[in-house]
């Protein structure tokens, strides 16, 4: 299932530009105003997010390495396919707030406000952004938010019981999410307007259920096919 999920959260992260508007729009926004006045906007906004999603890849890598050490006991139990069908429906919850049409998400956010009250400070020490490099500093430690979009991604990275495969789903979402932050830093205006419109959440946010609904269509099509206990001898 690796490859339907590297492909599944590039277009979470790419379609989730509403949620990344709201979450992250405004951070970006602070950085855009931090910014020298005398230099071109895009290195800094490219260095940021290279920072952000080199964070979601080491997170992607850790869960990937529990999900590994799961699949110790996948003679028993299907674990991986159980997580894969947890990671879909994370996406349905994803897309339904998406869309204005559930809240689900957010509360989630709050798993990581621990880690992220200890990160926060740091952010300080890199203000005022007057290089790339510290600007890639600073996407690093923005990288751990506690974001609910990134939470439902890294359930499917930990369903690939794998390193380098959590690792790979996480800079794949992580590359979905550039064109829209890229877009925000240097557009802020003009992209915050458009991204609003009902019509654009609904739409992005019903693509994202449909990524949710196929991948749960794919697990209980394998539990159809091989049984609860062929299940667990199933490569994903």
């Amino acid at each position: 299932m690796t490859d339907f999920s590297i492909i599944a959260v590039f277009f979470v992260g790419l379609l989730g530009g509403v949620h990344c508007l709201g979450m992250c729009g405004s951070i970006v926004g602070i950085l855009t105003t931090q910014l020298p006045k005398n230099k071109p906007l895009w290195p800094f906004h490219l260095a940021y997010s290279g920072g952000r999603i080199l964070s979601y890849g080491v997170a992607g890598g850790l869960v990937g390495s529990v999900g590994a050490a799961g699949l110790l006991w996948r003679d028993q139990v299907p674990i991986q396919h159980l997580l894969f069908a947890l990671s879909s429906l994370m996406l349905i919850a994803l897309g339904l707030y998406l869309a204005g049409l559930g809240h689900f998400v957010r509360r989630i956010e709050g798993v990581g406000r621990g880690l992220w009250q200890r990160l926060q400070p740091l952010t300080r020490r890199l203000f005022p952004v007057s290089t790339p490099w510290r600007a890639f500093q600073l996407g690093m430690v923005w990288g751990w938010l506690p974001c609910g979009l990134v939470y439902s991604v890294l359930l499917t990275a930990l369903a690939s019981g794998s390193t380098r495969s959590g690792a790979l789903i996480m800079l794949a979402f992580g590359l979905g999410t550039l064109p829209n932050l890229l877009l925000i830093g240097l557009f802020w205006q003009r992209v915050k307007g458009w991204v609003q419109q009902p019509k654009v959440r609904l739409s992005a946010g019903l693509l994202v259920v449909a990524l949710g609904v196929y991948g749960l269509i794919k697990v209980a099509y394998t539990f159809y096919i091989n049984g609860w206990t062929g299940a667990c001898h199933v490569a994903a």
